[in-house]
């Protein structure tokens, strides 16, 4: 699914989402010279694959958390971890570098990616914001909304303290 697709998809779902456009944002600091309406909601997404190529993990944090992948491993029970190769987010979700997002999932065919998704995006206002598979926008939607739609498509989500 690309960006219109994705719009299209939860338009399709009844599901509530606010959109920003902007210009391409690969990172975080990037992300800083965009005004957006809910800073605490802003998420970083991180491909990571074991140490074999046999497990791919997407894994969800605010925007301004840092990613121990030693503690997550020891956390999660996983052998040791690396970022994935761009060719392996092409293959797997179907994104350039710089889209990562939990969305991209749902062009997961073969639903391999498990998902883990920092629990603080369930607390307060339970928001969070993504990119709707290319990183020209993001996507405000509620957390729950997020992580029914990637359970129903039929990959893990493990919602995790972080």
């Amino acid at each position: 699914m690309n960006k219109q697709e994705i719009y299209e998809y939860l338009s399709q779902q009844h599901i509530w989402y606010e959109v920003i456009e902007h210009k391409a944002v690969y990172n975080m600091e990037d992300l800083s010279d965009v005004e957006i309406p809910y800073p605490q909601a802003d998420a970083k997404n991180l491909f990571v694959r074991d140490n074999k190529k046999q497990n791919y993990y997407l894994i969800t944090v605010r925007g301004n958390q840092r990613v121990d992948l030693k503690a997550f491993r020891k956390a999660n029970g996983t052998r040791p971890l690396s970022f994935a190769s761009e060719e392996d987010l092409i293959e797997k979700m179907g994104l350039q570098a710089g889209s990562v997002t939990p969305l991209g999932v749902l062009n997961d065919e073969t639903c391999s990616v498990k998902v883990f998704v920092d629990a603080y995006f369930l607390e307060n206002d339970a928001l969070i914001g993504v990119h709707p598979n290319e990183n020209t926008a993001t996507i405000w939607m509620k957390t729950e909304d997020l992580l029914r739609i990637i359970r129903a498509h039929g990959n893990e989500v493990h919602c995790v303290s972080m």
